[in-house]
C-alpha cells in the first residue's frame, strides 16, 4: 500500500512540476498565438464589413450587392481557415512541442486524394468566383452558355441557372462555361429585315421605313424601351422577286422583343394605307412544271 501511495506521489509531483514549467514557458506562447489569431479575424472582418458597405454605396442594384456580398464572403472564409490552419499548427508545435511533419504529411496525402476526387467541384468555385468578380453577368441578364441560352435566375459558386422562352430550367456547372454571350448588357439591338416586292420604288421604301421609325422613336409609351433613334440602312439583300430592307433598333436590355412585335405592327399598318406589296419567295418547283403536258 505504501508502494502505490509512494508511487502516486511521484506522479503527482512529476506532472506537478512538468504543469508549471508549461505554465510559466509553454503556456505564454499559446495565449499569444490565440490572441494574434483572434486580432487577425477580427481585423479580417472589419476589412470585409467596409468592403460590403463600400460595395453597397456604389452598386447600381440589389443584385449587385448580393454579387459583392458573395465574393466578400468567400475571401472571408478561405481567410479565416487559413488563419486557423496556421494558428493550429503553431500551437501544436509550440506550446505543446508536438512533431507537426507526420501531421502534415497526412494531411498532404489526404488532400491530394480529396483533389483528385473534386476536380470538377474546384473548377466549379473558381470559375464561379471569377464570374462574380468579372461581373460577366447577373440575375436577370439573357445568356447563351455551355450550349444553352436563357434568363439567369441564379448564380452560386458552384452552378447557374437558365430558363430558356419555352420555361425550360437549365442548372448549367460553372466549369461547363467557358464562353459567355450576354444578350442583355448595357444595351440589345433589334434587327428587322422588311421583305417588300421587287417591283416596288425603293426610296419610296426606305422613306416609309424611316417614318415609321420616327413614329415609333417619338411615341411616348415607347420612349423609355428606345436607347437611340432608330435607323434604316437600306437594302440588305435581294433574292429573286424579294427585296429585303434592314431597321436597326438599339434598346434597353429586355425590351427588344416587345419593340420587334410593335414595329412589325406598324410597319404592317403602314403598307396596307401605301398598297405596299410585301415580298414573296420565289416558287421552286421539283420535277414537272405545273400546266406542262406530259409527252
Amino acid at each position: 500500500m505504501e508502494d502505490q501511495l509512494s508511487n502516486f506521489s511521484d506522479i503527482w509531483h512529476k506532472w506537478h512540476h512538468d504543469l508549471v514549467w508549461w505554465t510559466s514557458n509553454r503556456a505564454p506562447k499559446l495565449i499569444v498565438l490565440l490572441l494574434l489569431a483572434f486580432i487577425f479575424v477580427r481585423l479580417l472582418g472589419f476589412m470585409t464589413r467596409r468592403v460590403n458597405a463600400l460595395g453597397e454605396r456604389s452598386s447600381h442594384g440589389r443584385i449587385r450587392t448580393q454579387q459583392v456580398r458573395t465574393v466578400v464572403g468567400m475571401v472571408r472564409s478561405i481567410g479565416v481557415f487559413i488563419i486557423v490552419f496556421f494558428t493550429g499548427i503553431s500551437v501544436l508545435r509550440d506550446a505543446f512541442n508536438i512533431d507537426i511533419g507526420p501531421l502534415l504529411a497526412s494531411a498532404g496525402i489526404v488532400g491530394l486524394a480529396i483533389g483528385f476526387g473534386a476536380q470538377t467541384l474546384v473548377k466549379d468555385v473558381i470559375n464561379g468566383f471569377f464570374i462574380l468578380v468579372e461581373d460577366q453577368f447577373t440575375v436577370g441578364d439573357t445568356i447563351r452558355a455551355a450550349g444553352v441560352s436563357g434568363a439567369v435566375e441564379e448564380i452560386t459558386m458552384r452552378r447557374t441557372i437558365l430558363r430558356d422562352a419555352d420555361g425550360t430550367l437549365h442548372i448549367v456547372p460553372n466549369s461547363s462555361i467557358q464562353i459567355v454571350s450576354n444578350l442583355t448588357r448595357d444595351w440589345s439591338q433589334v434587327t428587322l429585315h422588311v421583305a417588300v416586292d421587287y417591283g416596288e420604288n425603293s426610296d419610296r421604301i426606305v422613306e416609309l421605313l424611316q417614318q415609321v421609325a420616327k413614329d415609333f422613336y417619338s411615341d411616348p409609351a415607347f420612349k423609355d424601351d428606345v436607347v437611340a433613334e432608330p435607323q434604316v440602312p437600306g437594302i440588305e439583300r435581294v433574292r429573286g422577286q424579294e427585296v429585303d430592307y434592314l431597321m436597326l433598333v438599339k434598346v434597353r436590355p429586355g425590351r427588344q422583343y416587345g419593340v420587334a412585335r410593335e414595329l412589325r405592327r406598324r410597319i404592317k399598318v403602314c403598307f396596307e394605307k401605301q398598297n405596299v406589296k410585301a415580298g414573296a419567295p420565289v416558287p421552286v418547283y421539283i420535277g414537272q412544271l405545273p400546266g406542262a403536258e406530259q409527252k
